[in-house]
């Protein structure tokens, strides 16, 4: 079976091929830039030149393609309506032509109760025009990457800033994108999958105060923790969306509110893994991925402060 990986230089994409080519599959990466995207090739897999964007860049990208896993979204300074809707549904009409067995469409938990969030709607927007497209399809619906929560929590905290929090948020189920990788692939050959969404959740929910002590009982230093309080949040929102030029950032604090709502982002997963036939255990937990983390960036740190004071003593004069 042949893979045509959508999005697969991002943090979940690359994991996607990762788990694809060990799993077997020939793979396809639509890339928009060779040369970021140089380190797939490296490992194995083939890449076309595409952009989601532009409908006419992409029949070629399906020659020989059986399957799509798409794991792409917008960035920062994109425009999510552009990326996340126009752009699926050229994807998913050119899936359509090519006649692909199955798309696997990267979606995110309980999208259907916000639609009052841009990203959000157009998310569950997506899923019902991929399961009317005709398309075998499967979709999964991840609450949150473990990886985010190196930036939120872990380098603050080693840079001695400020943790920013959303007063009692909600806790979330974070899952590691090599383990949504795995059910990504895994999909493709677990016939129960097929027109079926399933939701990706990690072992258990974590609030943020819950996640800065653990940070601080990993790493041994003491958080600077600054709260946000939703009414906060919201106003600047409403002010952002008087100017043209404050409707993406607007649309992104919109997001920011799931996570800071009263609903934790957290779903039973026993009859998933049952589903895929996967290994609840081999699942990364929050206390596994930041321990790592913390382990390998203060031995390195050590290594540092040990060359800078053996250079220090070769510049004394005795």
């Amino acid at each position: 079976m042949s893979i045509l990986v959508v999005g697969a230089t991002g943090t979940l994409g690359r994991q996607i091929v990762r788990n694809a080519l060990d799993e077997g599959f020939d793979v396809k990466c639509l890339v928009r830039n060779f040369q970021k995207a140089a380190f797939l090739r490296e490992w194995g897999a083939q890449l076309v030149q595409a952009n989601i964007c532009g409908p006419k860049s992409l029949p070629p990208c399906f020659e020989g393609v059986t399957a799509v896993i798409d794991a792409a979204t917008s960035r920062p300074q994109d425009s999510a309506y552009d990326v996340d809707w126009q752009g699926k549904v050229n994807l998913i009409k050119a899936s359509m032509d090519a006649k692909v067995e199955r798309y696997v469409f990267i979606s995110i938990l309980n999208c259907e109760k916000y639609p009052h969030v841009p990203l959000m709607d157009i998310k569950h927007c997506t899923e019902k025009f991929l399961e009317e497209s005709g398309l075998d399809y499967t979709i999964l619906r991840p609450c949150g990457f473990l990886q985010g929560l190196i930036g939120q929590y872990a380098i603050p905290l080693l840079e001695k800033q400020a943790i920013w929090v959303m007063g009692e948020a909600a806790p979330i189920a974070y899952m590691n994108t090599q383990d949504i990788a795995r059910f990504a692939v895994r999909s493709l050959r677990t016939p129960e999958t097929k027109n079926h969404s399933f939701p990706l959740a990690g072992t258990r929910a974590w609030g943020a105060y819950e996640l800065v002590r653990l940070c601080e009982r990993l790493s041994g230093e003491d958080a600077k923790v600054s709260t946000m309080s939703l009414g906060l949040l919201r106003g600047v929102r409403g002010f952002a969306n008087f100017f043209q030029w404050g409707w993406q950032f607007a649309d992104r604090l919109a997001f920011a509110e799931v996570s800071a709502g009263s609903d934790p982002l957290d779903e039973e997963m026993e009859e998933v893994y049952r589903v895929f036939d996967l290994d609840k255990s081999e699942t990364t937990t929050v206390e596994e991925y930041l321990s790592e983390y913390f382990n390998r960036i203060l031995k390195k740190l050590k290594e540092l402060d040990f060359e800078s004071d053996r250079e220090s003593k070769r510049k004394l004069p005795f």
